[in-house]
């Protein structure tokens, strides 16, 4: 019999890091690997790190230095670095954190079952120096699907390992570039990953240079997982990728998501298909209308505005202002009253004039938006924006946050407020006696939209779909009252 060799992933960052330590997951298990929730229960802890911003940097530190710990009193023996923040600084992540037993980037993924054999049995993996992974795909997304070689997390490549010889749990080979996946939690919301790497250039954006050019995946992959998903128990996907609103485009077809989309909500077994990560600038009326019409396909709008100021904008090299914004607002109401939109600013940015700072705290007010993140300026290493002058005191970033902060805590509350009445289709992510059942409306994301209380539990599991009432609010959370409590699907 061969040894046990046990495993736990600690996953941090974004719904896009989930799908890769799912994907590490099922790799690992096809190899014989056993897979444990707990790090402190593992012989090898696998944390998949954030690299996007500082605040995420250091809880991927922090996250590995506690993995660190438990090798001094239980049964982890190694941590290893995986991820976005291992794959950016590689060598240099390792040399400033011997800590880490392993610093392994994405094209170490094929190979994760060897790699942490290597480290476990007490050898050692050399890092990687950090390259700028745009330059790995052809700059012409046409010319871009071909490029079987580079390693592209979510995407999977070719594999031995046939579907009957997988063990149970662990998704079926369903493309030649279809991953293996291996869910991590019991939860009814999974996210699905169309595609992966971003051809923007964002002035304050680091992201490209470590995730590479934007590819597709082929609908025909997409829509395997997600039917593999529906069987695991799953009821809602969430498509997630760097820029949604491009999706298609190197397969000759930028209007595909407006054709993939009808096809994943016909799923057997999904009741809701959520799209995130648009790109305001892309947004087009054909997907538009898919978005608010197409049943099963949440009017949600995930829009990455950043700003309104035009001036500001173009120094982040985007497009758009107050006023365009606003239309494509209104646009989306007019099709869908009930939709939900939330969306990412930044303040502080270089040359953020009093009045630009004015413009984007008037676009708040107006546009009504059911959940708003303030995040503060900082210079991100291999960014355009690192070189520009005018450069904001740190005291102006932090008084211009924390007081955007609270008006934008105000705004949602009020955003919350004017629900009150509205029936809704609340999916059940959890329930317990103590707590009662909670769950989440067409236009509440996973993890950062708040949720809804249902003040009845009773009949209520986990993956149903039930019709309430909103009776009250509790900041950006809705509490409901169950309207028929037969109406789960």
């Amino acid at each position: 019999m061969p040894e046990r060799r046990t495993v736990a992933l600690v996953t941090l960052g974004c719904a896009r890091n989930e799908v890769d330590s799912e994907e590490l997951a099922g790799r690992l298990a096809a190899d014989g690997w056993e897979l444990v929730e707990e790090a402190s229960d593992a012989d090898v802890a696998v944390v998949n790190t954030c690299g996007f911003v500082e605040a995420a940097k250091k809880d991927s530190v922090d996250a590995l230095l506690e993995a660190n710990d438990l090798k001094d009193h239980g049964r982890t023996q190694a941590v290893v670095a995986v991820g976005c923040m291992a794959e950016r600084y590689g060598k240099e992540l390792a040399e400033a954190l011997p800590e880490a037993d392993g610093v392994l980037g994405f094209d170490d993924y094929a190979d994760i079952s060897d790699r942490l054999q290597t480290i476990l049995s007490g050898g050692i993996h050399a890092s990687h120096t950090p390259r700028d992974r745009r330059k790995l795909l052809p700059l012409s997304p046409a010319e871009r699907q071909g490029a079987t070689e580079v390693a592209l997390p979510g995407h999977g490549d070719a594999l031995a390992t046939a579907p009957e010889d997988l063990p149970d749990g662990v998704a079926p080979v369903s493309g030649p570039r279809a991953p293996l996946r291996r869910r991590l939690g019991t939860s009814p919301v999974a996210s699905v990953k169309l595609a992966s790497g971003c051809d923007r250039r964002c002035t304050f954006c680091a992201i490209p240079s470590f995730r590479g050019s934007f590819i597709s995946r082929r609908p025909s992959d997409v829509l395997g997982e997600t039917r593999w998903l529906a069987e695991q128990g799953v009821k809602e996907v969430m498509l997630v990728s760097e820029n949604n609103t491009s999706y298609g485009k190197d397969l000759g077809d930028i209007r595909l998501l407006e054709t993939l989309l009808p096809e994943l909500a016909a799923v057997d077994g999904i009741e809701r298909v959520r799209v995130s990560y648009l790109q305001p600038a892309e947004m087009r009326p054909g997907l538009i209308d898919v978005l608010t019409s197409t049943e099963k396909v949440v009017p949600y709008f995930d829009l990455s505005f950043q700003h309104s100021a035009p001036g500001v904008l173009r120094a982040m090299r985007r497009f758009g202002d107050t006023e365009r914004f606003l239309e494509l607002l209104a646009t989306i109401r007019g099709k869908a009253p009930q939709a939900g939109v939330r969306s990412n600013f930044i303040v502080g940015f270089p040359g953020e004039s009093e009045a630009d700072f004015a413009e984007l705290e008037r676009f708040i007010g107006a546009a009504r938006l059911d959940a708003i993140g303030v995040f503060g300026y900082s210079d991100e290493e291999g960014t355009e924006a690192v070189g520009y002058e005018n450069k904001l005191d740190a005291d102006v970033i932090s008084e211009r946050l924390a007081h955007l902060s609270r008006v934008a805590e105000e705004l949602t509350s009020q955003r919350a407020e004017e629900r009150l009445g509205e029936t809704l289709e609340v999916l059940v992510e959890s329930v317990d006696e103590e707590e009662g059942a909670v769950g989440r409306a067409a236009h509440q994301a996973p993890e950062t939209d708040g949720q809804t209380l249902l003040t009845s539990a009773e009949g209520l599991v986990p993956g149903r779909m039930v019709t309430a009432k909103v009776v009250a609010t509790e900041g950006v959370d809705l509490v409901a009252d169950c309207l028929d409590e037969e109406a789960g699907r």
